[in-house]
């Protein structure tokens, strides 16, 4: 344990919040041997003591470190490190992210622009739905509304093209609460996710005692002949948003994963997040319609393109774990709005959503090329990546680079986001949240708050 406090180097008069530079000396001591598998770390309370820090201090950077896996806090014992099963790798960092509420402009991921959100038509729907009292006054269907369960059939056919019938359709307050649903079909079976990961997914996997297994990617996405030697039959990829530097997972590699599925009676679990989403080329289907509707659990969600804070999501089932399901479904509670799914029903049955997301692709089509061109005057030379679905611009930099843009970014009044993907640190602009107009003033305090040294440091042996 004492080689723990090596680690432990808390600089007060830095910028860096206390809780952050905590975690991080934490993560260091982890990657680098400070502390092993299945140690106990040093209590809340001597921690305190020992560091001169307060308590919520700790309390931060624990929790942030059982979020991500790292940690489990044993009530009673303490906080251990947690060991790998089954001899797989540990799965990559998820996401860190660094921002303030009163920074000036907001380069988040987590926001749409609220001028550009439908909230008035939104309202209205809310409001027609409240005044029809018996269809509020009742529990909602285990499954989810069927006249809404009517409306994501047609509207998943039309825009992406997903064999769909409501029958096989189960609504669910967001993408967690769906998967907790699919691994109690699953069982315990092996995944296998991309080493870039994806931290909210991986969480629920762990809560239910699933084992993760690492499969490396390409440019083109996830390595088949990786994932054909891990031995897992359950694959979980989100073809719309995690391959770098394109717009999708490239149709040849869909096939040589749907091949994959045909081959071992294998499972591909699809996050489609945002995949109707594209304003540069048109989408790629969805690899649930491409298989006909088998060998693939579908999931959409509508948070970018309606409002993130309606948690309303779904997915759509294959044949194979239909059976399953219905044996079990009324033992199931609805955790989505019965409201919030009536008016999306509506919302989408008026063809409303298809026109707003017309609108949303020349916004964020404009949006994007502004981010774009401001960022490369201000910062020739730095690799930019366009990420459509997910609606940010990306660069690579070193972990410690990411923090020290992030920091500075902070102080600079600008909110953006880093993130850690397999081996890759990146550095998140998103475009979704900022007004158009704003964009160049954002990109200007970048350029005070990033002086070319610490550019430099911070994308050292990136080839950024």
């Amino acid at each position: 344990m004492v080689m723990l406090y090596d680690f432990l180097q808390l600089d007060r008069k830095s910028r860096l919040p206390l809780y952050q530079q905590l975690y991080s000396s934490l993560l260091t001591a982890l990657e680098k041997g400070g502390i092993h598998k299945g140690e106990r770390l040093p209590s809340i309370r001597r921690l305190t003591e020992d560091l001169q820090i307060s308590r919520t201090t700790v309390e931060a950077a624990y929790q942030q470190l059982c979020v991500e896996g790292y940690l489990r806090n044993i009530p009673k014992k303490g906080y251990f490190v947690l060991a790998e099963g089954g001899g797989s790798k540990a799965m990559p960092r998820p996401a860190a992210e660094w921002h303030t509420a009163r920074a000036r402009y907001d380069l988040g991921t987590d926001r749409v622009d609220s001028r550009y959100s439908d909230i008035k038509i939104w309202r209205r729907q809310l409001r027609e739905v409240l005044n029809t009292q018996e269809s509020i006054t009742s529990y909602g269907e285990p499954q989810g509304e069927r006249n809404l369960r009517l409306q994501l059939s047609s509207y998943s056919h039309g825009a992406r093209g997903v064999f769909a019938p409501p029958e096989s359709i189960v609504v669910g307050a967001g993408l967690q609460p769906l998967l907790y649903l699919l691994c109690g079909l699953l069982g315990r079976e092996r995944v296998a996710m991309e080493d870039r990961g994806f931290p909210q997914a991986q969480q629920v996997f762990s809560d239910c005692g699933v084992t993760c297994r690492v499969v490396p990617s390409d440019e083109n996405g996830i390595s088949i002949r990786a994932l054909r030697e891990s031995g897992a039959k359950i694959v979980f990829v989100r073809p719309s948003a995690s391959v770098p530097g394109a717009s999708a997972m490239p149709m040849p590699r869909r096939m040589e994963l749907l091949a994959w599925a045909r081959e071992s009676g294998g499972l591909i679990i699809e996050d489609d997040y945002n995949g109707e989403l594209r304003y540069t080329a048109r989408p790629i289907p969805a690899l649930q319609g491409l298989a006909g509707g088998g060998a693939v659990a579908y999931l959409g969600s509508f948070s970018k393109l309606l409002l993130p804070s309606v948690r309303v999501s779904y997915m759509v089932l294959p044949g194979s774990l239909l059976p399953a399901y219905r044996r079990r479904a009324n033992r199931y509670n609805q955790t989505a709005s019965k409201i919030e799914q009536l008016a999306l029903a509506e919302y989408l049955k008026s063809g409303r959503l298809e026109r707003h997301l017309r609108q949303l692709r020349k916004l964020y089509a404009t949006k994007s090329a502004s981010l774009l061109a401001c960022m490369r005057s201000s910062f020739p030379g730095l690799s930019l990546t366009l990420q459509e679905t997910s609606l940010y611009l990306s660069f690579p930099v070193t972990d410690s680079g990411a923090r020290l843009l992030c920091a500075a970014a902070e102080a600079g009044g600008v909110r953006l986001r880093a993130q850690r993907d397999g081996s890759m640190a990146q550095i998140l602009l998103g475009f979704s949240g900022i007004p158009l107009e704003e964009i160049p003033a954002a990109v200007q305090a970048l350029k005070k708050a990033w002086p070319a040294e610490l550019l430099a440091r911070a994308c050292a042996h990136r080839g950024a």
